[in-house]
């Protein structure tokens, strides 16, 4: 196919305003229609197409990456200092709560006798208040690739001009720390090619009957008769039959452009919001493994949420304090890399954890209580076995 000059007068090249002459001038500059690949694969212009055009640089077919934010036209507003929080503790579970606890378990447990539970006489309770700390960093990443459809008509306006960068395309509001994704096509990328998948034909030989139309008929298998000289009905003595797949046209219509021909290449914008979380438990030494604590919830004693937050301060635990600093460096260094942070938010969570000690049948066993739902962790409960088989 020839290409043509886009500074030569009165020629549209598939562009929406016939009469519009592209900006670029120069004997060199040259509009370049996609070429028909013969291969089945991903559709898209000569690799160079946009190159020029900063924040396209690279994008190809399946994806080019995210794209890295723009520098911010003005300083970053800087992380406030959050307010001091005097109260770190809230009161131990009751006695009363325990058993309870205990008796909702053994509930729970198709073989397990309730009988501890009522029973057994609770000798000692010991809290070991865990804190947990999350941050949660809500971030925007965009990435760009190359994608098409069948050409209907759309508007084609490749050239028509410069497509605005990746991060001006405008995109909707975004609700804070809730995960979501919008695809956009980009303005002034859009252009058409013969459909890779048929070579520009808009069909394709049938895989059925190998663009033959007809297959050996399955009755006779091909001979025409059936119990010697008897003509088979099923073909009519001819021993083939049509393709019930291609209705015996021998092709069938092109997939990848629905019999259009032609595919409209453009460059389609992916933007994902995403939470990034990351949390802390402080090692408490009660015997309850920390996996259990992820799934429950605790009182939450300090909430603090802005654009980027300031390391938690005035924590009574150190360690608390040690894993907020590194969490928060973590966070504003790793993710401003590739994704655009729009709000962060740190809490603090104190989850009770009480270990039960008590007696039943002369012997003494325990149980953890923990999390604001009261959950139960007894892998020694004592008896476990109260079905009987008749």
């Amino acid at each position: 196919m020839e290409y043509q000059p886009i500074n030569e007068p009165n020629r549209s090249y598939g562009i929406a305003n016939p009469g519009y002459i592209p900006a670029a001038t120069g004997p060199r500059a040259m509009i370049a229609p996609p070429a028909a690949d013969s291969q089945q694969g991903p559709s898209a212009p000569p690799a160079s197409m946009f190159d020029s055009m900063p924040g396209y640089e690279g994008t190809v077919a399946g994806g080019g990456g995210y794209l890295p934010p723009p520098m911010p036209a003005f300083p970053a507003p800087q992380p406030a200092p959050s307010p001091e929080q005097p109260n770190w503790n809230i009161p131990s579970i009751t006695e009363d709560t325990a058993r309870e606890a205990l008796l909702l378990y053994a509930s729970s447990k198709c073989c397990y006798s309730k009988a501890p539970a009522k029973d057994g006489v609770i000798t000692g309770m010991d809290a070991f208040n865990t804190y947990r700390y999350r941050l949660e960093t809500f971030t925007e990443s965009r990435s760009t690739e190359w994608s098409h459809e069948p050409y209907k008509g759309q508007p084609v306006d490749a050239y028509v001009q410069p497509p605005p960068g990746p991060w001006d395309i405008p995109a909707k509001t975004p609700t804070f720390f809730a995960d979501d994704k919008q695809i956009i096509k980009v303005p002034y990328t859009s252009s058409t090619k013969p459909c890779h998948g048929c070579v520009g034909m808009g069909r394709k030989p049938c895989k059925d009957c190998a663009g033959a139309g007809n297959k050996v008929c399955w009755v006779c298998n091909g001979s025409g008769y059936r119990h010697g000289d008897d003509r088979c009905h099923h073909c009519s003595g001819r021993g083939r039959e049509n393709c019930s797949h291609c209705h015996g046209q021998g092709s069938k219509q092109c997939e990848t452009c629905h019999g259009k021909q032609q595919l409209l290449v453009y460059i389609k914008l992916t933007v994902k919001w995403t939470t990034n979380s990351d949390n802390y438990v402080v090692e408490q030494s009660s015997g309850l493994q920390i996996d259990n604590l992820s799934k429950v919830s605790g009182k939450e004693l300090f909430k603090d949420s802005q654009y980027l937050v300031y390391p938690v301060m005035g924590f009574p635990d150190p360690t608390v304090v040690n894993a907020a600093q590194r969490l928060v460096s973590e966070h504003q260094g790793k993710f401003s890399q590739t994704s655009r942070i729009l709000q962060q938010r740190q809490t603090i969570e104190l989850i009770p954890v009480t270990k039960v000690t008590y007696s039943w049948k002369g012997n003494s066993h325990i149980y953890f209580v923990y999390g604001n739902e009261f959950k139960v962790n007894a892998d020694n409960y004592p008896a476990t076995c109260c079905c009987t088989i008749l």
